[in-house]
């Protein structure tokens, strides 16, 4: 049997992301899949490398091993089955307690009236310590899957893809900025020629799906989608309204270019357009947006062990639905409707 030949479109929502890491989980047990392309975002980014420098020494358990690894590192345990003992809250009660909680509270409120570099010497982005230990000679190989790194060029506000060997520790803390939250990570640019500050990709491409449309890469793209497209209840508290205002912006460059992949599509589809000028991309999606409407800025911040195990297990089971309902759809059409998703 011929392989279904994926790129995967990797968003970024910080702790949120071992939804993600569930999803690549189940999807690397498939022997008939092979992911051939790359482009992550913030924690995507981050689940990319993991998954890129373990498939080139390990393949896909060594990949699945290096995810395990990189979580385990997020959530700051070993195993995250000691999170059991908390089993009896419910997601949303643990997400509720963590937004209430003085740690969050305080951290909130820093993140509005102090910036960053107001810490002088004590400041330290968390992230160091993690991106340190990637393998970056196996992250950068020049071997499939292709990978691409977001980041958005603080001066110009335009998108910023680093690929190659142009994907260091530096370029992985850029990708995921967070600017109430760290200071901007500068890196020497060589499209501009100049020393260039970043911040988190989210803003121009969560995540960009350009790069993958290249020749040499297959035309199906796999979303992984973790911030909610939409949320039936109208937020009212400053937290429930900031968090809306930062998943409607971290969507918008996602649904842009969603809007003109449908746009060539429908010029393809009536003649318009010829096909040898064009590729036709098909787009697939994996998200949960239920569970994660359950869920705020907080658990993005904050890491639970508790949370980050029950992502990763619904992460696991919407790759299974998309393996059970579209999987057969791969390399032929694509398994999202876009149009609805602008109306």
């Amino acid at each position: 049997m011929a392989k279904k030949q994926i790129n995967l479109a990797l968003q970024g929502g910080g702790a949120h992301g071992a939804f993600t890491w569930g999803v690549l989980d189940r999807l690397l047990q498939e022997e008939d899949i092979e992911v051939c392309g790359i482009s992550g975002t913030s924690a995507g980014a981050l689940n990319g490398a993991a998954l890129k420098s373990g498939m080139i020494v390990g393949g896909r358990e060594g990949a699945r091993e290096n995810l395990d690894w990189l979580w385990t590192q997020v959530a700051g345990i070993t195993d995250l089955r000691m999170a059991d003992w908390m089993a009896p809250f419910g997601i949303g009660t643990l997400s509720n307690q963590i937004e209430m909680s003085p740690l969050f509270a305080i951290a909130d409120t820093m993140s509005r009236v102090a910036s960053p570099y107001a810490y002088g010497p004590m400041y330290r982005n968390p992230l160091v310590d993690i991106v340190n230990k990637f393998n970056y000679d196996r992250v950068c190989a020049a071997t499939k899957p292709l990978f691409y790194v977001g980041a958005t060029r603080v001066r110009n506000g335009k998108v910023r893809v680093f690929e190659g060997e142009e994907i260091g520790p530096d370029a992985l803390m850029a990708s995921a900025c967070l600017p109430t939250v760290f200071q901007a990570v500068e890196i020497e640019d060589s499209q501009t020629g100049r020393i260039e500050a970043f911040w988190d990709g989210g803003y121009t491409g969560n995540p960009a799906l350009f790069p993958l449309y290249r020749d040499d890469l297959p035309d199906d793209i796999v979303i992984i989608n973790i911030n909610p497209l939409e949320r039936d209840e109208l937020p009212t508290t400053p937290q429930q309204i900031q968090n809306r205002i930062n998943e409607i912006s971290f969507n918008s460059s996602l649904l842009r270019e969603l809007r003109a992949i449908d746009f060539v599509q429908r010029l393809l589809d009536d003649g318009t357009m010829s096909s040898d000028r064009m590729n036709r991309v098909r787009i697939h999606m994996i998200a949960d947006d239920d569970l994660m409407a359950q869920l705020s800025a907080a658990t993005k911040l904050i890491p639970n062990a508790k949370i980050i195990s029950t992502l990763k297990s619904a992460g696991h089971a919407a790759a299974e639905h998309f393996l059970r309902e579209s999987i057969d759809m791969v390399g032929k059409q694509s398994s999202i409707n876009l149009r609805e998703m602008f109306v």
